[in-house]
């Protein structure tokens, strides 16, 4: 995939992103009492965020005492989470976290919100593997939430539903998926007062067992996998999945 910008989707919700996904924050506690008890079983206290953004779990986890950095494509993202409280004691890279660097070794690499499907292939999806790896400690956790398609969302035909309603804001998805580039396409159509706001979206989808064998290949074992940072068993008919691997050796 030529011509990728790590910073597109940043830059274009940046400004709004915790505007446009109030609903978001009700995921948050969940999570973070989930990345807790993980790090209680890591080599140390410390977390590396892919795709910090605005800090929705950086700064939570700072705040319990966590020493946290993050890297992230979009500078507009990352100025909402440095003029937070605690936004300065997160130290932030801008880059792509398919191959940028962070100073030092983590317990931890989180990556949420489908950040594993990166649209540019599988080739990259093994990279980021790489990259957590790099980043950790001997026995360290990398842990990712993705999407999990059912066979009726894979027949190619459009999609629709609502990802969030509220009183005065309602967030629509339109998916479709291509089987033969193995892409998800998805529209975000806002809905608020002052009009209506579009954005684009592209993923390129790895199952579960997919992502597995990514992991096995840059040197994890996966230890669970739940159907959501709630802890809810995981089934086939499950919408989504975090899944926890452990750093099995550093070269």
């Amino acid at each position: 995939m030529t011509g990728y910008n790590p910073a597109r989707y940043g830059e274009a919700v940046g400004d709004q992103y915790d505007v446009l996904y109030p609903g978001v924050a009700a995921e948050t506690e969940a999570t973070v009492e989930l990345l807790i008890e993980l790090l209680q079983i890591c080599p140390d206290q410390s977390v590396l965020e892919f795709g910090v953004g605005t800090g929705r779990l950086a700064l939570p986890l700072r705040h319990r005492g966590i020493r946290v950095a993050g890297i992230d494509g979009s500078q507009t993202m990352v100025d909402q989470l440095l003029s937070k409280p605690g936004g300065d004691q997160i130290q932030v890279t801008i880059g792509d976290y398919r191959d940028s660097g962070v100073a030092g070794r983590f317990g931890m690499v989180i990556l949420g919100f489908n950040g594993i499907l990166d649209p540019r292939g599988h080739r990259a999806q093994l990279d980021i593997f790489e990259n957590a790896a790099r980043h950790l400690h001997p026995e360290g956790l990398f842990v990712i939430e993705a999407l999990v398609l059912s066979d009726i969302q894979r027949n190619g035909e459009w999609s629709v539903y609502p990802r969030y309603v509220g009183i005065d804001h309602v967030e629509l998805q339109l998916a479709r998926y291509d089987l033969e580039t193995n892409r998800i396409l998805r529209t975000l159509v806002h809905l608020r007062p002052e009009g209506l706001r579009f954005i684009e979206v592209a993923d390129c989808y790895s199952s579960p067992g997919e992502l597995d064998v990514m992991a096995e290949v840059r040197g994890f074992d996966r230890i669970a996998r739940y159907r959501n940072w709630a802890q809810a068993e995981f089934t086939s008919s499950s919408v989504s999945h975090v899944s926890i691997y452990r750093c099995r050796f550093k070269e």
